[in-house]
C-alpha cells in the first residue's frame, strides 16, 4: 500500500512538470557544480523521484562515494561511472517502479544520470553519472543478469569537468564485500547542496 501511495505522488508529480521544457537542478559539490536536465516527459517516474528528492533537500549532505572504470571493475562488461547519494540512510526512502531505458528511450550515453538498483523496482535515492556510452547499462544489457538495465533519468549539461574529478580520486578504502574492492573513494566527495536551477524570465 505505501508503494502504491508513493507511485501515485510521483505520477502526479510528474503530470504538474510534463509541460515543462526542461527542469534543471544544481548539484554543488566540494569539487564544484554539476548542471543536471531531467527527463520529466521521457521518464517521469524516476525523474519525479529524483526532484522529490531534490525539493526535499534530502540530498544535501549526500556524497559521492564509489568510482568503477575499467581498471577497477569487478563486474562484466566492464563499465566507467561515479555513484553517489546516501548511502545507507537510503533505507529510510521508498523505492520506485523500474523504469526501463526501452520505455524511455534515454541511452546510458556520456553524461547519463541513472538510478542505482540491486532487484529491478529496489531504487529510491542511489544514483550514477555515465563517464562515455555504457550500452551494458541499457535494456538488454548484460551487466546486470535480468537484462533489465538500469533507470536513466536525465542527462549533465554542464559539469563533466567535476564528474572526471570524482572518477579520478583515490579510491582504495579496504572493504569487505569483494565487488566493491578499489572503488570506494577514500575521501568521499560531498554533496553539499541540490536545488532547481532558476530559470531567467525574460522581458516583455
Amino acid at each position: 500500500m505505501r508503494k502504491s501511495i508513493a507511485l501515485l505522488v510521483w505520477f502526479v508529480a510528474a503530470c504538474a512538470f510534463a509541460d515543462d521544457e526542461k527542469v534543471e537542478i544544481i548539484m554543488s559539490t566540494a569539487e564544484g557544480d554539476i548542471v543536471i536536465e531531467l527527463a520529466m516527459q521521457d521518464a517521469p517516474i524516476t525523474a519525479s523521484n529524483f526532484l522529490s528528492l531534490v525539493d526535499g533537500g534530502h540530498l544535501d549532505g549526500g556524497m559521492f562515494y564509489r568510482t568503477v572504470s575499467p581498471e577497477n571493475d569487478n563486474g562484466t562488461p566492464p563499465i566507467s561511472v561515479i555513484q553517489g547519494g546516501l548511502g545507507d540512510a537510503s533505507e529510510a526512502f521508498e523505492t520506485v517502479a523500474h523504469e526501463t531505458t526501452e520505455t524511455t528511450g534515454i541511452l546510458h550515453e556520456d553524461g547519463v544520470i541513472s538510478m542505482a538498483r540491486g532487484e529491478p523496482g529496489t531504487a529510491s535515492t542511489e544514483f550514477f553519472i555515465c563517464i562515455g556510452d555504457q550500452p551494458a547499462l541499457d535494456f538488454g544489457g548484460n551487466r546486470n543478469t535480468d537484462q533489465l538495465g538500469f533507470a536513466a533519468f536525465g542527462r549533465v549539461v554542464d559539469g563533466m569537468d567535476v564528474v572526471k574529478a570524482v572518477h579520478s580520486s583515490p579510491s582504495d578504502t579496504p572493504v569487505d564485500d569483494a565487488y566493491f574492492k578499489g572503488q570506494i573513494l577514500e575521501n568521499p566527495v560531498l554533496i553539499q547542496q541540490v536545488t532547481r536551477k532558476i530559470k531567467l524570465q525574460s522581458n516583455p
